[in-house]
């Protein structure tokens, strides 16, 4: 089908054309506590268009996409790609380029097995140390191994072969006529049975430990630790702001050559976007567009130092090699973990939400389960909720040396905010 519809865009009067078919293969797992509920294989392939069209002379570009199912007609297809030619043509873009063909290698694997990967998540969730008060109550897991192809009007074509898994698990904890459910799921390439089974281990301790919490009281402004997954909004606002799409935008007044964050008293935050990550689900050489991923220092030592992001927007700002990022690492900080739980502070591990907003800077979350550190008593709390700005918190931002990995972003496992105001429950 893939062939059917190249011909089609050729022949369609499109500007440029691009065509993504994504082929899955994978098998999926549904479990009642450590029974097997169901379980199945798929086969799965969707097939992406984008066309383009120019208009008043090339000096602007519009563009529509869609998707054309593997077993359309000839006629479905066709219709389906004139409908969005006449959508590309409302479309009033800037004109910008779309990735140029270069030279590739063979198509780039990876080990993608969906049999193999799925046992050794199957045997990871046996190995969870249960008691009879923290337990697993139900667990779905999807394993694929993806294939991915892009083709475009500029005789680019480039496939690749990569896995990709998630699964999804309910700890459940009880006390007396009390019970509550903590919702997990973790994202990879293939599967991290260790680094599983202590994830899961650690969740049943934070149930327990919520059963016992007492109101989180009035702090007003402490120092907040973050050691969970709600880090990554942290790390997600240096991301975004260095995106080119932000920038063009004005949504970001980051510039190459100049601190991101003015007179910083913590840690220089280091970003650097890699095109491999061990065991992320999105080891793929190529963006969404066909643009090579390669290795690249986003942010070094607190000063910007090159943006990233899709064609469009780094094309308006004069950039031509660009790719949107898969991987992010930051590197560590100045700092052991040890180092960083001292003195008082408040470490959240778990938030009913958490947030930073990467225009404004501005960060939010509400407290589900903490623990606060004072006098070296710890005291378990919950409720109530943190705030404060980026634009502030992030110059006193200590981070730890040692690093976690989240899928596709590896960060300080511990980072200490000064200053955070806290309100109670």
């Amino acid at each position: 089908m893939v062939e059917k519809i190249l011909e089609l865009l050729r022949a369609s009067g499109a500007d440029a054309f691009e065509l993504t078919d994504v082929q899955k293969t994978g098998w999926e797992f549904y479990l009642i506590r450590h029974k097997l509920d169901q379980n199945r294989a798929k086969n799965v392939e969707h097939i992406r268009v984008k066309v383009y069209k120019k208009r008043e002379d090339g000096k602007f570009l519009g563009s529509a996409a869609g998707e054309i199912a593997p077993t359309a007609s000839t006629e479905e297809a066709k219709t389906m790609i004139e409908k969005l030619l006449k959508q590309a043509i409302l479309v009033k873009n800037p004109y910008y380029e779309i990735t140029p063909a270069y030279e590739t290698a063979k198509a780039e694997e990876n080990a993608a097995d969906p049999a193999a990967i799925s046992a050794d998540f199957l045997r990871a969730l046996t190995s969870v140390a249960e008691t009879e008060g923290e337990d697993i109550n139900s667990a779905e897991i999807f394993v694929d191994a993806v294939k991915v192809r892009f083709i475009n009007s500029n005789g680019l074509d480039v496939t690749a072969v990569y896995p990709s898994s998630m699964a999804e698990v309910v700890v459940n904890a009880r006390k007396e006529e009390h019970e509550i459910e903590l919702y997990r799921m973790y994202r990879s390439g293939t599967c991290d049975g260790e680094g599983l089974k202590r994830e899961l281990e650690e969740t049943c301790v934070y149930g327990r430990d919520r059963l016992l919490a007492t109101p989180t009281p009035a702090l007003g402004t402490a120092d907040v630790v973050f050691s969970t997954d709600a880090a990554l909004s942290i790390y997600h606002y240096f991301c975004d702001r260095m995106n080119t799409a932000y920038v063009y935008r004005q949504l970001s007044d980051w510039e190459i050559g100049k601190e991101v964050l003015p007179d910083v008293k913590g840690d220089l935050v280091t970003l650097r976007t890699v095109k491999t990550l061990p065991n992320s689900s999105r080891n793929v050489p190529f963006d969404g567009e066909g643009a090579p991923v390669r290795d690249m220092t986003i942010v070094e030592n607190g000063v910007a130092k090159a943006f990233w992001g899709g064609r469009q927007y780094s094309w308006y700002l004069g950039i031509k090699d660009s790719f949107s990022a898969s991987n992010f690492v930051v590197e560590g900080g100045s700092r052991t973990a040890e180092e960083l739980r001292e003195g008082k502070y408040l470490e959240v591990v778990e938030f009913s939400d958490f947030q930073v907003d990467a225009i404004t800077g501005d960060i939010a979350g509400e407290i589900r389960l903490g623990y606060w550190h004072e006098n070296g008593m710890r005291t378990v709390v919950t409720g109530g909720s943190v705030s404060g700005n980026m634009k502030e918190l992030g110059r006193r931002m200590c981070m730890s040396r040692e690093q976690k990995q989240y899928d596709c972003f590896l960060i300080p496992a511990v980072t200490r905010l000064s200053g955070v105001s806290i309100t109670g429950a």
